[in-house]
């Protein structure tokens, strides 16, 4: 087959867009020599437990998926009987982005909460922390975070133990949507275990894709208690991978040595150059009108432009609107964003808002 596309343009809409890392390929390449049992018995699917258990210690049980949502919507059905809720930020991946799949299939009630930086506190979580016994009310048995969030920003691991600590005193458990965990790990600093599994984290949602793999998350069980039922339940929800060597392949390959901090990185250091190159724009008076609606903690940039600023700079570039009624963007970048894209982006949008 012929290459179909242009491979030299890159633009910021979502870590989605990138391809796959040259490193999971060839791990991809490795794993497909000879036959390995299908649906998990295989030699990678047993190496990826002990990779997890690496990073998240002892007692923790890893059940790959295909996909972000498979492994939301799986994982929070299994922390939750059928007549459950789950407590969440209105900008929830969860709430928005997944086409209501966690109620429709999950047959999940969310319960979601406003907040201006996509993050909950417990103060916000106790907005939807009543009613038990209530049996005209759905039960708020189940908190969602998001890790690093929609809007881009970061949970501390104090904060998360805070919320970890109000849930469990409530009697509900703490789920981490982490499609994004590893720019969290590498904008903190601190390794993933520390504000997962040791601030209280009970499930978590371990995202690949979004940091060079080509498909692939996994479920991740931290907290044995809170979760029944993965094994029977990734299967009729269809997440259950027959070749799931090759997903595993992929988990192994960003997690075993550094890369899933290295691309991370990356991401996280393209972002923080856009966002700077902007505001010297901006001091320099080469940039006008632009002003940055969140912090820039990880590999997301969040801003509003000039009227008809955003549909002429997508000539060149593309990337979404997160909120066109007052024009406001997000520029994400990923682990193959280059220096060169960063600053052809500032200097178009330098270009656009002069003229």
């Amino acid at each position: 087959m012929s290459t179909l596309h242009d491979p030299a343009i890159r633009g910021f809409a979502s870590d989605n867009y990138s391809g796959i890392h040259p490193e999971i390929l060839a791990a991809i390449a490795a794993a497909n020599e000879g036959h390995q049992v299908a649906y998990g018995e295989d030699a990678y699917s047993e190496r990826l437990q002990e990779v997890f258990r690496s990073h998240l210690g002892d007692g923790i049980q890893a059940f790959p998926v295909f996909n972000g949502t498979g492994a939301n919507v799986v994982g929070l059905q299994s922390m939750l009987p059928r007549w459950g809720a789950v407590i969440t930020a209105s900008t929830a991946h969860i709430n928005v982005d997944e086409g209501g799949a966690p109620e429709r299939i999950g047959g999940m009630k969310l319960l979601t909460v406003p907040t201006d930086d996509g993050k909950l506190t417990p103060e916000l979580v106790d907005r939807e922390a009543w009613g038990w016994g209530d049996e005209h009310r759905a039960q708020p048995l189940v908190v969602s975070i998001t890790q690093s969030t929609e809007l881009g920003t970061l949970y501390t691991a104090s904060e998360i133990r805070a919320l970890a600590d109000h849930a469990h005193g409530h009697g509900m458990h703490l789920h981490m949507d982490g499609a994004r965990i590893s720019n969290a790990a590498a904008a903190l600093d601190l390794p993933l275990r520390a504000f997962t599994r040791d601030a209280g984290v009970d499930v978590l949602s371990f995202g690949g894709t979004k940091n060079g793999a080509m498909l692939g998350e996994a479920i991740v069980v931290l907290n044995p208690e809170a979760s029944s039922g993965l094994l029977y339940g990734r299967k009729y929800n269809m997440q259950l991978s027959s070749k799931m060597r090759f997903v595993s392949a992929q988990l192994i390959a960003l997690l075993e040595g550094d890369l899933w901090l290295r691309n991370a990185k990356h991401s996280n250091a393209m972002a923080a150059r856009l966002r700077s190159g902007i505001e010297a724009g901006l001091d320099a008076g080469s940039i006008r009108g632009v002003e940055f609606t969140q912090e820039t903690q990880s590999n997301g940039v969040f801003a509003t432009l000039p009227a008809g600023v955003a549909d002429q700079l997508r000539e060149s570039f593309r990337f979404y609107d997160w909120d066109a009624a007052r024009n406001e963007v997000r520029w994400m970048c990923s682990f193959d964003t280059q220096e060169s894209d960063v600053d052809a982006f500032v200097a178009e949008l330098g270009r656009l808002t002069t003229v």
